[in-house]
């Protein structure tokens, strides 16, 4: 079942929203070559607690950390590590936070040092597509009419659009409904109504959608070893259309 939201609430939830943007603002400083996905983990969580929330992922179903922390080829639920990060390494870093009992969600993919060329234009596309995304979330529109502008947008640049990892309802839980691939058909799917609060967060692929689960159970990989890129916020869909909770 979707659980409707009032703008009380909504405005409640920006506040974990907004834990998570400072969160990510704060890291972007400390994103270059050399550092390791370990230490900027330990930084955010620190960061979590002093703006008074409490990180959320460590322990939720045996996850090992307070973030996810993705390089290169690695989708989605990377674990940090002792690795130095290298020069042109793409990092996705997603931050769940929750304050006073609601919850904010959102990735970012940053370029250590200098990127490629065909980095530079994933993480322009994967960007795009997330705009683009949010533009159709409109009330009376349906969610294939987001997702659809997604699809669309990134299969013209040739990428694969992952689908087996999906996007999500969020409030008093991390994960509601509705939960959703990000590929579709405009006028399907179920109806944006005022109150809905979900995720938006494409995560797209320099070739095959496809992807593969290392042993550890969590780490989702390209399944041909070629780059992928994320980009996620929260939003509220309000009477005057999106609401990004988790504006940087």
């Amino acid at each position: 079942m979707i659980t409707l939201k009032s703008m009380r609430e909504i405005e409640e939830m920006k506040r974990a929203g907004e834990v998570v943007a400072a969160c990510h603002r704060e890291i972007a400083k400390w994103i270059v070559p050399g550092r390791t996905t370990r230490e900027l983990n330990d930084m955010i969580a620190r960061h979590i607690e002093e703006l008074g929330a409490k990180q959320f992922t460590k322990g939720y179903n045996g996850f090992p950390a307070e973030t996810c922390m993705s390089v290169n080829d690695v989708i989605a639920h990377g674990f940090p590590s002792s690795r130095p990060l290298e020069d042109g390494d793409l990092l996705k870093i997603d931050i769940v936070a929750e304050y006073e009992g609601w919850f904010g969600d959102s990735c970012w993919c940053y370029t250590v040092g200098t990127p490629s060329p065909a980095a530079e234009k994933l993480l322009q596309v994967t960007y795009e597509c997330l705009e683009l995304g949010i533009a159709q979330a409109f009330p009376g529109n349906r969610l294939g009419d987001v997702t659809s502008a997604i699809q669309r947008h990134a299969e013209s640049h040739g990428y694969g659009v992952v689908r087996d990892l999906l996007g999500h309802g969020i409030g008093r839980h991390l994960h509601e409904e509705p939960e959703y691939e990000h590929v579709g058909a405009p006028g399907k799917g179920i109806r944006l109504k005022e109150g809905m609060v979900f995720t938006i967060e494409p995560m797209i692929n320099e070739g095959t959608f496809r992807i593969r689960i290392d042993e550890d159970g969590w780490t989702a990989r390209t399944a041909d070893g070629k780059l992928s890129a994320q980009f996620e916020h929260t939003i509220a869909i309000t009477s005057e259309g999106p609401l990004i909770l988790t504006a940087q």
